[in-house]
């Protein structure tokens, strides 16, 4: 690929060490519409609302909207069930862009917000921001600058996320192992024979997302813990021998099983079929639900290979002006410190505002809450995820389908060279020719 840098168009990543949060979900992956129409659906007086509702967070997106409703006179918020997953709101989206009735706001994950915004498909919103004096340096630096594209920024944060390793206590206590997790992959290996022998029947000892829900986002952290990766900048790195390692090791998992793959990991977790599983911190309410055991959590494997992930909030670029300063007065309102930590002690997502950690509910939920600052401790340690996943047309997707392969026993560097060579033609084809020069 070309040597435009992501931190050159993006901006990077900012360092967010001290700052405390929640985290959350990953998205899912689709390429951009052909079409760049839409109808203007809305009224200058109602802002409609498309969500998929991210961590089950429906009820607390109504509260919200009834607070927003009764301070802003004369607005109203019509929230709409977009889609069971990030996938299926950016599909609903591209039908509306090439044809249908566009919404107000969207939500937009990490996966799929970058092709809108290359695609100029979603607005550019740091006019919007200065008209409506928002204070964009309360918000976590490093999940505003997410949304940074050619010096311009096209969502605000709202369901922001970090993995996070989820392990049984009562099993780890009968296993004989500390209660932590493991450092790294090589220990949790070690550890694996006495999680087993810990089992009864039904359960396993560890259960991970398949390639249809999100295991792409998760195995990033195991590819950068054995030094590969899926891209260095706009390369695909598959083939990477290190990245090889990484999938021969998980398909070792697979085969002596280790491992098993799953629609909704968090369920069998929370029945307690599962002695540990990664998963995403906007699991974490309803995982301390409906667990009937002692949960505990902690850091993914390899220290500093956390990625981050999860949505942000969007507005189309082809509604009216009065329609889009609606819009950011309502996502500017829905992200405020105080909605963003009402929404995080609902879901298990990260604030978004940095003064949220300030607040007395905040703090108070913190100090009770323990697994939520395992989130928070985490957060310095996240790092970028890699363009091939995030930043090129149906690289999640695609990503996934070659993990289940590779669970499923098919050759490892086979299947990588495949990511490689695809990923190449995706950027050729769709990327290469809209990047600055």
């Amino acid at each position: 690929m070309n040597d435009v840098t992501r931190r050159g168009f993006l901006g990077g990543l900012a360092g967010v060490a001290g700052v405390a949060g929640l985290a959350a979900c990953a998205g899912g992956s689709t390429a951009p519409a052909s079409g760049g129409g839409g109808g203007q659906a809305g009224t200058a007086g109602q802002i409609e609302f498309w969500s998929n509702h991210p961590g089950t967070s429906k009820p607390v997106e109504q509260a919200i909207i009834k607070k927003f409703e009764a301070a802003n006179t004369g607005l109203k918020v019509k929230l709409v069930d977009a889609g069971q997953n990030y996938e299926e709101v950016a599909q609903k989206f591209n039908a509306a862009l090439a044809g249908g009735q566009l919404p107000d706001v969207v939500v937009a994950s990490d996966v799929t917000w970058f092709n809108f915004a290359l695609n100029k498909q979603i607005t550019p919103i740091d006019d919007l921001l200065a008209t409506a004096k928002v204070d964009t340096s309360d918000y976590v630096d490093a999940l505003f600058n997410d949304y940074n594209f050619s010096d311009k920024h096209y969502a605000l944060p709202y369901a922001r996320s970090t993995p996070l390793f989820y392990y049984n206590k009562d099993l780890w206590k009968k296993a004989g192992l500390e209660d932590r997790g493991p450092k790294d992959w090589d220990e949790f290996k070690a550890w694996a024979p006495k999680i087993k022998a810990a089992l009864g029947n039904g359960q396993v000892a560890l259960e991970m997302a398949d390639g249809s829900n999100y295991l792409d986002w998760y195995f990033q952290n195991m590819a950068w813990t054995f030094g590969g990766g899926y891209s260095k900048e706009w390369t695909p790195t598959f083939s990477d021998p290190n990245t090889i390692k990484a999938g021969q090791f998980l398909q070792g998992l697979a085969k002596d099983g280790t491992v098993k793959f799953n629609k909704s990991p968090e369920a069998d977790f929370s029945a307690g079929l599962a002695a540990c599983i990664m998963q995403s911190t906007g699991s974490l309410g309803g995982i301390t639900k409906d667990a009937k055991f002692d949960v505990g959590t902690a850091f993914l494997p390899g220290d500093g290979n956390c990625p981050t992930g999860g949505a942000g909030v969007a507005i189309p670029m082809n509604i009216s002006d009065e329609r889009k300063a609606n819009a950011l007065k309502f996502i500017a309102f829905l992200t405020n410190a105080e909605n963003t930590v009402t929404f995080t002690q609902a879901t298990g997502y990260m604030p978004v505002r940095k003064s949220a950690v300030d607040l007395p509910a905040e703090k108070a939920f913190l100090e009770k809450n323990p697994n939520a600052k395992t989130a928070i401790d985490q957060l310095a340690k996240t790092r970028s995820q890699d363009n091939a996943r995030v930043l090129l047309p149906g690289g999640g997707a695609r990503i996934g389908k070659g993990l289940d392969q590779v669970a499923q026993g098919q050759d490892v560097a086979t299947v990588f060279k495949g990511l490689d060579q695809q990923s190449q033609q995706v950027f050729d084809s769709q990327v290469k020719s809209k990047l600055p020069s």
